[in-house]
């Protein structure tokens, strides 16, 4: 059986990579970065000395959280028999080269992403995180030696005009959904641009895919933020975040709704482990009770702390294989 492998956002899993729980912030932490957080992180970080330091040093009680959520989703992925791998920790190398940005080993959803056979990294827009596939790079050479898949990678961003440039191409599996031979790629202004979708369909046309690019609200970072694709026929949506409007695909499906404020706060961001059964936090109950009225069983976690980052469930994973 190929164990690499992505087939849809729900097809079920069976191997996933799963996020650490190590952040720092940027030695002149300034925010501008951060306008897709909520108020209550925003607040947080505003007041307290954050400038240059560890997570875990300035809020110590909440990095002890945080790492439970993990380990909790962990359990529970477990729980339903998918193997779950988990990337190295920054080397103290990584963590010094980083001081002035930050550093990030966060959100295993970001740094690379899965499409059919392919395990593709990508290039990410904020510079704490462009260095983020490396814990996770040793995991990728291991599975590309040992099976078949493609293993490419989007080329680095041009920085020729500065280290704002928007040139690109950047493409972040936040943005990515993949629906049988359908990918869609979110872009806000605040990740994926469309050099990035460029280089993505340049590739996938290959191999038969059609990539859609799905114009979003400019306080969405993810399509996933927005959009979440629990079944063939079922979606959890924040409608006011496309600018365009659902992808036709879409329209006709069963849809629970989401408001903006909810989406900021991670509504959408739930994991199906199949199309039977879905995470999401204890604060989204009434996504959970419009599942469970649809016949889906809904396991949940607190997940708060790594709300407060601007991920949850979906973007602390990334599928190795969700295949039938």
């Amino acid at each position: 059986m190929n164990n690499i492998f992505v087939k849809s956002e729900f097809a079920p899993l069976k191997r996933v990579v799963l996020a650490q729980s190590e952040f720092a912030f940027a030695a002149n932490n300034t925010g501008t970065d951060e306008d897709f957080l909520t108020e209550e992180s925003l607040e947080l970080y505003k007041n307290a000395d954050v400038n240059g330091k560890n997570y875990k040093e300035v809020f110590p009680e909440r990095q002890k959280a945080w790492e439970e959520e993990r380990a909790n989703l962990k359990k529970v992925l477990e729980k339903y028999d998918v193997e779950v791998l988990l990337p190295r920790m920054l080397t103290d190398y990584e963590k010094e080269i980083g001081y002035e940005d930050g550093y990030s080993n966060f959100f295993t959803r970001d740094p690379f992403f899965t499409i059919g056979n392919m395990l593709i990294e990508g290039s990410l827009r904020f510079p704490h995180r462009r260095n983020e596939v490396l814990p996770v790079r040793h995991i990728l050479a291991e599975e590309a030696n040992k099976y078949s898949c493609i293993y490419v990678s989007i080329p680095k961003p041009d920085i020729s005009s500065g280290l704002d440039s928007e040139d690109g191409p950047f493409l972040e599996g936040g943005d990515v959904l993949v629906l049988d031979k359908t990918i869609y790629v979110g872009n806000s202004g605040l990740a994926s641009n469309s050099n990035g979708v460029q280089w993505l369909k340049n590739l996938t046309s290959n191999f038969g895919y059609e990539v859609i690019e799905v114009p979003l609200h400019h306080t969405i970072l993810h399509l996933d933020c927005a959009l979440s694709i629990v079944r063939e026929g079922l979606i959890i949506i924040c409608e006011e975040a496309f600018l365009d409007g659902i992808p036709k695909q879409f329209k006709n499906w069963d849809k629970i709704n989401v408001t903006l404020e909810q989406a900021s706060r991670l509504a959408t961001n739930g994991l199906p482990i199949n199309d039977q059964v879905y995470i999401t936090d204890f604060e989204f109950d009434f996504i959970g009770a419009e599942l469970e009225q649809r016949g889906i069983k809904v396991e949940y976690i607190d997940f708060k702390i790594s709300r407060s980052f601007g991920g949850s469930f979906r973007c602390s994973t990334q599928p190795l294989l969700r295949i039938e």
